[in-house]
């Protein structure tokens, strides 16, 4: 996979790396609870596509699970075996959501916590998800990240910079085709980079084209995305705020306003 130029300075630049332990950190607890919920038992053969350095393929190994991860960022591929010194990860390739090198039906479950949203054409998320599907075992699971539709909206209004004329053109964009357009990587990364937003119903019909049965939840909710909005330091604080989710996590009324989302699905046995 190709990646465009916007996408390559974006991760380049070394932006995501932490986000998961720092602002980004209630998608993080959320995302694990998912996949704690619906994942096979280990020691299941799970394939991290899209694993960046390893956020999530870590864990997971840890947990007994064998991580192939995967990642068409070289940089990502490299800091994740430099990383991976005692041996935990079972692989870590440069890859393509779009054409797996693995076998048929040889994978418990496939992790594609990013790619649908870096493939920009409808195409090109129908080949990863059909991919995911020819390398999953009969009963295997997906689970499958996409960013809300109206996560710049809302982010811009909680953070106050939809006041700037450049990101509220970059809202409307958004909202009228999905396509997420950052017009300075270098110079506003936070901003994110080149990206595809979808709104619920649209994920939920992609991925049922594929899997039929597939369901999609709230990561984090309404609440926003920012760990700053909720003491997650505190035990009681972090847990009641999970559990609240948990029950507002298939409101459909409230999809939309959760900035990630991840549609869970299972292969037919």
């Amino acid at each position: 996979m190709r990646l465009s130029d916007d996408i390559t300075l974006h991760y380049a630049q070394g932006v995501e790396r932490d986000r998961l332990t720092t602002w980004g950190r209630l998608e993080a607890l959320r995302t694990r609870a998912l996949l704690a919920r619906f994942l096979p038992p280990a020691p299941a053969v799970v394939l991290d596509v899209g694993g960046a350095e390893g956020a999530y393929a870590f864990p997971l190994a840890d947990e007994g699970y064998q991580v192939h991860l995967l990642d068409p960022v070289p940089g990502h591929v490299e800091a994740a075996r430099a990383a991976d010194r005692a041996g935990a990860l079972a692989s870590a390739e440069v890859g393509d959501a779009r054409e797996l090198p693995v076998e048929d039906a040889s994978a418990d479950a496939v992790l594609l916590l990013g790619p649908l949203y870096h493939l920009v054409e409808a195409a090109d998320r129908a080949r990863a998800l059909a991919e995911a599907h020819r390398v999953l075992r009969p009963g295997g699971r997906l689970f499958a990240a996409a960013i809300s539709r109206f996560a710049s909206a809302l982010d811009g209004l909680r953070a106050g910079v939809i006041t700037d004329p450049q990101f509220e053109a970059l809202v409307e964009e958004d909202l009228r085709t999905g396509i997420h357009r950052n017009p300075d990587v270098a110079r506003r990364p936070e901003w994110f980079t080149l990206a595809y937003f979808h709104r619920p119903d649209d994920l939920l019909a992609e991925v049922r084209a594929v899997f039929p049965g597939a369901e999609v939840f709230a990561v984090e909710g309404p609440c926003g995305q920012s760990s700053m909005d909720l003491d997650l330091d505190d035990p009681v604080a972090r847990e009641t705020a999970l559990r609240t989710i948990e029950r507002l996590e298939r409101e459909p009324s409230l999809l939309g306003a959760s900035p990630h989302l991840l549609a869970v699905a299972r292969k037919a046995a």
